[in-house]
């Protein structure tokens, strides 16, 4: 099932069309939130032009949908420089990884997403090409091998990673610059929802900009495609001006609540409370019942459940919180404040 809540990137048809929101320059009105790694990013920049100088490498870390490949594509426009865009499950060969480092133009910016999922082999390719600028080639095998240095042009390499602790340390050590992007709060996603909107050309109220961010879970890419969503909704059933009852509508359709929570969040932590009352349940005995893959609810669904408060992780399994029996009109079991106070104290 589609979710237009889930931070992931769509096919190509809504890749394009996200491509086109994107920001392309470091100014407030251009690239919104994230104003102490935009400033430090900008004396980084600005001190690279000013000696002639590749930037150093950077390492991006963050949420989905945060705007990691937004800032990349961003740092490569104000350095006016060509960009390269791959990502680590690509990259499958060192050959592969050579032959992208060797195509490389002086100073370009070569862009790795999910670099924490190159293979390790690919990894240790990268090491010397960062650190000196050189790529070792082994030729032959057995006694007669023999390694042959290439030099490389000086490049920018920028990583991206949802999971910063799967970088290893070697490959985190060599970038000379590294930046947590956070989520998004409800002002910024206003202004990410109007400035995409203006791009589109769709009339949104105030009002309804807010409720679209509201449901966004602190994420413009999110905010971005409920938007279009909402447009859609706008265009076929009214006249195409998004007004604060149109947005509530829609998102109503789309069964985005106003926690942001989707059909699917809620059948989880429906799950939980009528099926496992309450929990702790384990992750594969939650799959089973959802018929949902395990990693898919650990990735995907858990990390905003928990933010929020609304699902707590412990040794023992996943426990629904007061919150969400609330959010279900569920009455919480008698003997849920001696659970949830053994959860906090066993919290994973």
């Amino acid at each position: 099932m589609t979710r237009e809540v889930t931070p992931a990137v769509r096919d190509e048809p809504e890749v394009s069309l996200e491509a086109s929101l994107r920001p392309r320059g470091l100014s407030d009105d251009e690239y919104i939130n994230q104003e102490k790694v935009k400033a430090n990013l900008r004396i980084l920049i600005d001190a690279a032009k000013a000696r002639k100088e590749p930037l150093e490498h950077v390492a991006l870390f963050g949420p989905p949908g945060v705007g990691k490949t937004s800032l990349a594509n961003v740092i490569a426009h104000e350095l006016g420089v060509p960009i390269r865009v791959t990502s680590g499950p690509a990259i499958e060969r060192q050959a592969d990884l050579a032959a992208i480092l060797t195509s490389l133009a002086h100073g370009e910016v070569l862009f790795i997403d999910e670099i924490h999922r190159l293979p390790r082999i690919v990894e240790e390719v990268l090491y010397p090409a960062m650190e000196e600028f050189h790529l070792d080639i082994v030729i032959g095998k057995g006694p007669g091998a023999r390694t042959l240095r290439l030099p490389l042009p000086r490049f920018t390499l920028v990583g991206a990673t949802t999971r910063q602790g799967r970088l290893s340390s070697p490959l985190r050590d060599r970038f000379g610059a590294t930046y947590r992007l956070e989520l998004f709060d409800a002002p910024s996603l206003v202004k990410v929802v109007k400035r995409s909107a203006r791009i589109l050309g769709v009339e949104v109220e105030g009002e309804a900009a807010r409720e679209i961010a509201q449901r966004a879970r602190g994420t413009p890419r999110i905010a971005n495609r409920l938007l279009k969503r909402v447009r859609d909704f706008a265009q076929v059933r009214h006249e195409g001006r998004v007004t604060l009852a149109v947005a509530k509508e829609a998102l109503g359709a789309l069964e985005v609540d106003e926690h942001g929570l989707d059909d699917l969040d809620r059948k989880l932590l429906g799950a939980i409370v009528d099926k496992f009352s309450g929990g702790p349940v384990g992750l594969d005995t939650l799959g089973a019942a959802l018929t949902e893959d395990a990693e898919t609810i650990e990735d995907v669904y858990e990390p905003y459940l928990l933010r929020e408060g609304f699902l707590m992780r412990t040794r023992r399994g996943r426990v629904a919180t007061e919150r969400a029996y609330r959010l279900l009109g569920r009455t919480p079991p008698t003997a849920s404040a001696t659970l949830w106070e053994e959860a906090q104290s066993t919290e994973a």
